[in-house]
Parts: structure tokens; sequence; C-alpha cells
């Protein structure tokens, strides 16, 4: 019996960090300058379809302001299990948001994209103001956005 239980502990053992190896990433974004309140971001990861898969961070507090971020939110269900302690400020202008999260080897050169949504109060929504394929060729290559982020980097 005991060796059973060691030859099943060992192959646990083998097999247990190739089902959940992850890595750090270093996700950047560079605000424009603007006139207005601070800028709430939602980062985040969606399959090759388009569909919402995780959330990476949430730049904001007030979850009131979060519907802004229309695509993240429709996609994360605002279910604050989503986002619960991977949040923070907003993120003023001419600012940097910088912050490091765990993504899953399996995500990387797998069809995956980061996205960001980007609102501020009295301002404009932007859904998807960022979209980056998530790739190890794509890591440390700025990508401009298109509404309150000026660009955007991933390292790995």
């Amino acid at each position: 019996m005991k060796y059973i239980t060691a030859c099943a502990c060992l192959a646990g053992a083998l097999a247990l960090p190739g089902l959940v190896q992850a890595r750090p990433v270093t996700l950047t974004a560079q605000l424009k300058n603007y006139a207005g309140n601070g800028a709430y971001l939602a980062v985040y990861v969606t399959d090759a379809a388009g569909k919402y898969k995780k959330t990476l961070w949430v730049a904001g507090k007030k979850t009131k302001y979060y519907k802004h971020l229309s695509d993240w939110a429709r996609g994360s269900g605002l279910n604050a299990r989503e986002f619960d302690g991977i949040s923070g400020a907003s993120v003023g202008s001419g600012k940097t948001l910088k912050v490091t999260v765990e993504l899953a080897d399996t995500l990387i050169d797998a069809g995956y994209e980061i996205r960001v949504d980007s609102a501020a109060e009295d301002g404009r929504d932007n859904p998807a103001d960022v979209r980056t394929p998530l790739s190890k060729q794509g890591a440390g290559k700025p990508v401009g956005g298109r509404g309150y982020v000026k660009s955007f980097i991933y390292d790995m």
C-alpha cells in the first residue's frame, strides 16, 4: 500500500507542474494627456473568438463606474470574484499604470488576446481601447490605444 501511495504522489508531483505553470507578466499602460478625472481601466484576456476569459487588473475603486468598461463588464458579469484583490486606484492623465500579474503558460501563443477597456467620468467610454495578441513575440512591443491609453506593453 505504501508503494502505491508513493508512486501516486510521485506521479502527481511530476504531472502537476505541467498543469499549473504560470509566469509573471508585467502590464504597463501609459495614458494620454487629457482633461478630466482619472481613467478607469480593465485589463483582461479573451480567447480567439473574442470571448472574455479572465480579468488581469482593474484600475479604479468605485465599482459603480465599472459598467462603463462595457466589454469587460459584459464578459465578467461584474462578478466581484472576477476582480477581488486585483484592483487599484484610477490612473490620471499622462500617468502610467504598471502591475505584475501571473498568467498561465497555456494562454501564451494560443490565440488569446489582452484587451484594455477605458473610461473616465464625464468622458468617453472606450471598449477594447487596446487589443494585442498574447504571444512571446509580442512581449515588449508597445501597442497604441484608441482612447485614453497612449501605449500598452506587456513583458514576460
